[in-house]
């Protein structure tokens, strides 16, 4: 009699320490998303949507993507190539006033006439106005490949 009376105890307890945590963890406070944070997907999505369209030759989606002078300079450096794999991993991302910059690690392989070359490097893509449009590739720029 005394061990189902420890039972019963026992067994009231872990069901008051069940509800307990099931009643804590149950509020559903979402955070809302912070401004920075949605620009930065912005950035993010548009260096993929650029990338895609360098890789598939899509000059109509490379030229809505950036500005005016960004595009040209993009025009005079694009080399030649048959076809193009490119992978980016984003490594940093600044935001200053209207300008944002992502800072990514990129590598790539062309088939230039049959020949395959392979390059990889670290560029800074400096997205300006708003919606977000590409205006500079620096440092190693993935976009003068190959060489």
């Amino acid at each position: 009699m005394h061990l189902r009376r420890e039972i019963l105890i026992f067994r009231n307890f872990a069901i008051f320490l069940l509800i307990t945590l099931l009643v804590s963890c149950g509020s559903k406070e979402v955070k809302p998303v912070s401004e920075d944070s949605k620009i930065t997907q912005e950035a993010f999505t548009l260096a993929e949507i650029v990338i895609d369209a360098y890789i598939n030759d899509n000059r109509a989606t490379l030229e809505s993507n950036f500005t005016k002078d960004g595009y040209r300079e993009l025009i005079t450096d694009i080399k030649i190539f048959d076809s193009a794999e490119l992978t980016f991993t984003p490594t940093w991302v600044e935001i200053e006033d209207s300008v944002v910059s992502i800072t990514v690690s990129w590598k790539g392989t062309w088939t230039v006439s049959g020949e395959k070359k392979e390059e990889r490097g670290v560029a800074v893509f400096v997205f300006e106005e708003r919606p977000l449009k590409l205006s500079h590739v620096l440092k190693e720029n993935p976009f003068r490949q190959p060489e």
